[in-house]
């Protein structure tokens, strides 16, 4: 018999056979597929985070506070873990790592991370370091949610924003070699297959034997369909040269600006977002010169050049992304110029400097001639480019005059309590001390572009 249901007086309902309070509202499936995945983040102090590398071995005795600390060390994780639209459940700082079988670090250590990523009701623990297949399995485990480390993060938001068969290849590429050593994990215990009848055959072969031997197949295709793809790349590159440009890359951190740059230079259309690794694919463009460098009154200077766009560079950026993307960042090593564009406004300004470098050298290209630009100049708002309070203040104690000297430019001082000159112009004129040949611009104001064309119209005439 089916229930009846009446209204109350207060335009509710509730069926007859039951209270009005017993009604449970119902449930929101297009609400609940649209839930953002809760990550719990958990990361090693001074890890990736704003401290130069000279900072006190045991941070736990350091005199930077806590929730400092936190901010910092975990700032970068979040920005990758918004990108790839999870929301922030919760935070853990390691700062005592003791190296364990299991888990990689202590037992008691894992086990509480385990119960405060249950409280705060992830739906995955997400590490700011690498950890090994055995130690993802016995966390899951533990955990009994997904288990996955800034590696695989990355992997993944390069695999949202593939959108050409070039960088789909690509990042498929990556994630093979990725998930390579961690079929195991995938497939857990199988046992052999039947092999024929006894004494004719083996046993066979084993699931994973399988599974491994069909990865490295496809992988050998992606291989072979990216070498097409790299010679189409090879072709183009030649009949570039024949117009007898000479040809500029964009290269920097993430989300310093490198797109932003090539469309209000050229008026391109590439996609800009205030995202972590918001385009994969290279750009070229023309930028002309001639009727704004104003340097007539020297030889033969370019009246144009081809500008490129190239994907943004991370700390930590796994090296079969490196390898995936060999024919994409090929573009900077074969450039004649370099311009490394950084975020002023950002207070590891330096660190992500020495990460661009690295990369470079990794890719052959740190040998180009090269310009750095120091972008969003516009933000350098009272302290903003150096920290965003007295206890995180900075200072910069760079001594040379000739040549960028990061590792010097900017120093912490947790002792000092005073932050220096608060002023724009103070900002930029440390900034400048640290990087002396630098050029201060802003893409959102178009400040700074005149004097760029300038500089790389004399920096090619120089270099050739």
């Amino acid at each position: 018999m089916p229930q009846s249901f009446y209204e109350g007086e207060d335009g509710s309902h509730c069926s007859a056979g039951g209270s009005r309070n017993s009604r449970k509202s119902p449930i929101d499936l297009e609400a609940e597929e649209n839930k953002p995945v809760r990550a719990f983040l958990v990361g090693k102090a001074g890890l990736h985070s704003q401290w130069p590398r000279s900072a006190p071995a045991d941070v736990s005795a350091s005199p930077v506070p806590a929730v400092l600390l936190r901010n910092t060390a975990l700032a970068e994780l979040r920005g990758l873990v918004d990108t790839l639209g999870m929301e922030t459940a919760g935070e853990q700082i390691l700062t005592n790592v003791k190296p364990h079988p299991r888990y990689g670090i202590g037992t008691g250590t894992a086990e509480a991370i385990a119960a405060q990523a249950s409280e705060a009701r992830a739906d995955c623990i997400i590490f700011d370091f690498e950890i090994s297949p055995t130690h993802q399995r016995n966390w899951e485990n533990l955990a009994s949610v997904p288990v996955f480390d800034r590696h695989e993060v990355i992997l993944r938001i390069f695999a949202q924003r593939a959108k050409t068969k070039e960088a789909v290849l690509q990042v498929e590429l990556a994630k093979l070699a990725y998930s390579l050593p961690r079929l195991a994990h995938t497939c857990g215990d199988m046992a052999r297959q039947p092999g024929g009848s006894y004494g004719a055959k083996g046993a066979g072969e084993t699931k994973l034997e399988l599974d491994r031997r069909s990865v490295q197949e496809k992988m050998h295709r992606i291989k072979k369909e990216l070498e097409k793809v790299r010679k189409n790349r090879a072709t183009n590159r030649k009949k570039r040269d024949k117009a007898a440009l000479p040809s500029c890359a964009i290269v920097g951190y993430t989300n310093a600006g490198k797109s932003s740059l090539l469309n209000a230079l050229t008026g391109a259309d590439v996609l800009v977002e205030n995202k972590l690794f918001a385009t994969l694919d290279p750009t070229t463009r023309r930028l002309q010169l001639s009727n704004s460098a104003g340097i007539a009154t020297t030889c033969n200077p370019p009246a144009a050049v081809l500008l490129t766009d190239t994907v943004g560079f991370i700390d930590g950026l796994p090296h079969n992304l490196v390898d995936a993307f060999k024919s994409t960042l090929e573009e900077a090593a074969l450039a004649d110029l370099l311009l490394i564009v950084l975020d002023a406004s950002d207070p590891a300004v330096t660190e992500q400097y020495k990460t661009v470098l690295q990369v470079l050298t990794e890719i052959h290209a740190d040998a180009v001639p090269s310009l750095i630009l120091l972008n969003k100049t516009d933000l350098l708002t009272d302290a903003d480019g150096l920290a965003s309070n007295t206890e995180t203040a900075t200072i910069l104690k760079n001594e040379s005059t000739t040549t960028p000297n990061p590792e010097n430019a900017i120093a912490h001082n947790p002792a000092s309590g005073a932050l220096p000159q608060t002023q724009n112009e103070a900002t930029l004129s440390r900034l400048k001390q640290a990087f002396p040949d630098s050029i201060p611009i802003s893409v959102k104001n178009k400040a700074g572009f005149t004097e760029l064309k300038n500089a790389i119209a004399k920096k090619l005439q120089e270099t050739n």
